[in-house]
């Protein structure tokens, strides 16, 4: 990514949704800045509440021409009219999913803190890859991805990169520069004010 690109925001739903306040709280943050895509990151399994809570937010995305993905059910896709499927383990089913979805989909893939995975899943067809966390966090198995890892990849592979999992005001300043996207979740969807938090946390390159 060239240095005078600013990195662009995706937005990870928290991981269970009060269908009275979130869509709102949605709405909000997507009026206030540009989002580039919002992932629908559930942990429940139950298929009838996911989607009903995917039809409710996909009336705020797509009103917003903002791109809906979902975490894990590929099969649900095209079923509740996404925009794609976010996977999670590296680069092992994204051949599968670009092939069952087409190329108009998005397929995007976590790879925790590994290159090797990165690369064999933006070989794949993967349309972006996702590394992290970039501080502390309960994402992965622990470890971090390194701000060293992501200047790499910026000066190597064409891939657009997302960096998630434990975003701070000071890891976004030290990223900015190498990294396309911030991928948001429970930094911002935990304050009383959404957008406010969103503003602070990205001050570095606004």
């Amino acid at each position: 990514m060239a240095e005078t690109e600013q990195p662009q925001l995706y937005l990870i739903s928290p991981a269970e949704i009060e269908l009275s306040i979130f869509p709102d709280r949605l709405a909000k943050v997507l009026d206030s800045v540009e989002i580039a895509c919002v992932r629908l990151a559930l942990s429940t399994r139950d298929e009838d509440r996911i989607a009903k809570i995917a039809d409710s937010l996909r009336e705020v995305t797509h009103a917003r021409d903002v791109a809906l993905v979902i975490s894990e059910h590929g099969m649900l896709v095209e079923r509740l009219g996404l925009d794609g499927v976010h996977l999670l383990d590296g680069a092992r089913s994204v051949r599968h999913w670009r092939k069952e979805l087409g190329t108009d989909a998005i397929v995007g893939s976590f790879c925790g803190t590994s290159r090797h995975d990165g690369l064999n899943a933006g070989e794949a067809g993967a349309d972006y890859v996702s590394l992290g966390p970039v501080t502390a966090s309960a994402l992965g198995d622990g470890s971090v991805a390194d701000p060293e890892l992501f200047a790499w990849w910026s000066e190597v592979v064409e891939v657009p990169l997302v960096a998630e999992g434990g975003l701070n005001k000071d890891i976004v300043a030290t990223l900015c520069q190498t990294t396309d996207f911030f991928g948001v979740g429970d930094e911002i969807w935990s304050a009383d004010d959404p957008v406010t938090a969103l503003q602070a946390l990205t001050a570095a390159f606004r």
